[in-house]
């Protein structure tokens, strides 16, 4: 990576840097939820037949309490994931983030688009916009068809 001293100041670039931690960080987060939620849907899936089996007649009464709220639990937390859509907006996320780096490294490389560019500034501009506003209609697509198969559902 370039010298941190030696990086451009300039709007474009600073705007360039903003939506890379932006997106980065909201990756993070929508990654850890996501694998949260999936790892308690597995353990809690798991434990109904391991509870089912036991053996003990006196506990049988509370197995069967346990083992239905696992399951209401696995109910509830599927549809977290479905509402809250954290495993397309990770990889969204994730993509838009890299596509923004890989803009950062040809700019400060004078590579790519910007090897012959009059206003390299101003492509970058365009070029950051470009693909901020690519997210952004991909995450409304998704939260519209989302909006649509809860409404399906009903």
């Amino acid at each position: 990576m370039a010298n941190p001293a030696a990086l451009p100041d300039t709007p474009a670039f600073g705007r360039l840097e903003d939506q890379i931690n932006w997106y980065g960080s909201k990756s993070r987060k929508m990654r850890g939820a996501f694998k949260r939620i999936k790892v308690t849907e597995i353990l809690s899936a798991a434990l109904i037949p391991f509870l089912g089996s036991l053996p003990f007649d006196w506990l049988k009464p509370h197995l069967v309490l346990i083992t239905g709220a696992l399951g209401v639990l696995i109910t509830i937390l599927e549809g977290i994931l479905h509402l809250n859509q954290y495993q397309e907006n990770w990889t969204n996320y994730r993509s838009t983030a890299e596509a923004l780096k890989h803009e950062k490294y040809l700019y400060l490389s004078h590579a790519g688009p910007y090897a012959e560019a009059a206003t390299p500034d101003a492509m970058l501009a365009e070029r950051v916009e470009s693909l901020v506003s690519q997210e952004h209609s991909q995450w409304t697509n998704i939260q519209q068809q989302s909006v649509k198969t809860q409404g399906t559902t009903k």
